[in-house]
């Protein structure tokens, strides 16, 4: 049983376990073919945007609040809205971060809590819809 206690960020395994999610996620991101439309909207160099993303995890599972003290509010949406986000590109997001959190975070109940907050975060980030319909 999880202490209630513990923040999530801390139940993963904290800091360690944020940097080895996001260098996975973005190796997948790099590598999937199914992922080349979410890897052409980023830039070339990766790093920038891993650095945000592990601060934005961080403080989102609970742990010390790194993103909002340099960023301010996340305002997810809005900063994503010059994106094309589909259906297949919140697809492929989380095929990667799905295929990152199984191989970063042994504890089940805790992988699939994350997966699930991050599925409806996925959801709402579409701004565009399926050209299949």
């Amino acid at each position: 049983m999880t202490d209630t206690n513990t923040s999530m960020f801390e139940q993963i395994g904290g800091e360690v376990t944020i940097d080895r999610l996001v260098e996975r996620f973005y190796d997948l991101i790099d590598s999937l073919p199914q992922a080349r439309t979410i890897r052409d909207m980023h830039e070339a160099d990766l790093g920038p945007l891993k650095r945000v993303l592990k601060r934005y995890l961080t403080e989102w599972l609970g742990g010390p609040a790194l993103y909002s003290s340099e960023r301010g509010h996340p305002r997810l949406r809005q900063r994503h809205m010059g994106f094309p986000i589909d259906n297949a590109a919140r697809d492929a997001w989380m095929e990667c971060m799905d295929l990152a959190l199984a191989e970063t975070v042994p504890d089940e109940a805790a992988r699939q809590n994350i997966h699930t907050a991050l599925a409806k975060l996925a959801d709402w980030m579409r701004n565009r819809q399926d050209e299949t319909g």
